[in-house]
């Protein structure tokens, strides 16, 4: 099972490594390997949370996921949005750009910081509010129970995510992207910029997770429906399906991983600036950890593993909440990635601690009633 999942991800480890090497030599071979325990790291909370949408999928579609969402995610996010962005922020064509990468790493590199606070105003709303829909929704199992009870009260506000994401998109830009930054002798103010792209993000999320949303209901009441024709189907020997709905809904859901998926790519890319100025380097390293995301992703879904352990998905939401405000205060301030990283990690793996405890007390609780319950019997008897 874990051969047939990650296989891929294994052999595309092998390529990168031995493309580093006859790229930059053992050098070349250790900074891609650190590029890509830096993307797993940032990432793995994608993987959780993307798990919970792709088990809503049929196998057809977690194929899709696999192959053309990996080619988004690899060539599109790790290798094209760099140059994307340096692009819009300099005001050069792509072709340009794609100059800069290879042949002024040092020039590029600056573009792309500057380029920063657009970037994490847009990624930084985007994360916020799916942080904030999910601790704000009523929920039978709660993880941190003193905390999301009254936030759950709170939620049944109408559009009350919305508005305290706009709060905080107002306080980053007053706080964090208001003071002048000295750039070639003039004063850049970048409150307009985070200003603008958060509310672009916001939109984004608003426009994505809706269309997503809608067709995720509706595709529940069609298959509601189709069971009905069923049941009628075998009486009048008719059938009935409900394929193109199906597939819109797979679509929706599937545009919405792969945003989703973009947003959390934005601390990686920025992150792997602070590694290596090369976009060679940069794309082999940052590509082999999305591989291993998408992969982790479908295991979770396979084994059924979000089942089992039901905090999981609140810690990976946990984990973006934190990112989100991360990359609100990196507009200003600079954040060693292994910190953003860790953060993630430690909220993964403290609920899943939490999970286990969780089904030991259960297992113990289910043994002490079956052996009173066998008690009684042997009394009765």
């Amino acid at each position: 099972m874990v051969l047939k999942t990650f296989g891929w991800s294994f052999a595309i480890t092998a390529l990168g490594l031995v493309a580093a090497v006859l790229y930059g030599g053992w050098e070349a071979f250790g900074i891609v390997a650190i590029l890509c325990v830096l993307e797993i790291s940032l990432s793995f909370d994608n993987a959780v949370v993307n798990a919970g949408i792709l088990k809503k999928m049929n196998a057809f579609w977690q194929k899709i996921f696999l192959t053309i969402g990996v080619l988004i995610a690899v060539f599109g996010m790790r290798l094209v949005f760099p140059v994307v962005i340096v692009a819009i922020s300099a005001k050069i064509g792509p072709i340009e750009a794609v100059d800069l990468a290879f042949n002024d790493a040092e020039r590029y590199e600056q573009l792309v910081t500057d380029a920063h606070p657009s970037i994490a105003a847009f990624g930084g709303m985007f994360l916020l509010m799916i942080f904030l829909d999910f601790i704000f929704e009523e929920r039978d199992i709660k993880w941190l129970g003193w905390l999301e009870r009254p936030l759950a009260k709170l939620g049944k506000i109408d559009m009350l995510s919305v508005c305290i994401a706009l709060i905080v998109l107002l306080i980053s830009a007053m706080t964090f992207a208001t003071q002048a930054h000295q750039h070639g002798g003039v004063h850049v103010d970048k409150a307009a910029t985070v200003l603008l792209s958060g509310v672009a993000g916001l939109i984004t999320y608003l426009v994505v997770g809706g269309l997503s949303g809608y067709f995720e209901n509706k595709l529940e009441e069609e298959e509601e429906h189709e069971h009905e024709l069923e049941e009628e189907a075998k009486r009048s020997g008719k059938k009935v399906s409900a394929v193109q709905l199906a597939g819109k809904a797979a679509f929706f859901m599937f545009l919405y991983l792969e945003v989703l998926d973009a947003s959390f790519s934005f601390d990686g890319v920025i992150g792997a600036f602070a590694i290596t100025n090369d976009i060679v380097l940069m794309a082999l390293g940052l590509g082999v950890g999305a591989m291993y995301v998408r992969s982790l992703t479908v295991y979770l879904v396979r084994q059924g593993t979000l089942d089992d352990y039901v905090y999981l998905e609140h810690g990976a939401h946990y984990a973006i909440g934190a990112l989100a405000v991360i990359l609100m205060v990196t507009i200003r301030y600079q954040i060693p990635e292994v910190v953003t990283g860790l953060i993630g990690v430690a909220l993964i793996a403290w609920s899943f601690w939490s999970s286990v405890r969780r089904n030991k007390a259960l297992a113990a609780a289910e043994g002490k009633a079956d052996a009173s319950d066998k008690t009684e019997v042997s009394s009765g008897v």
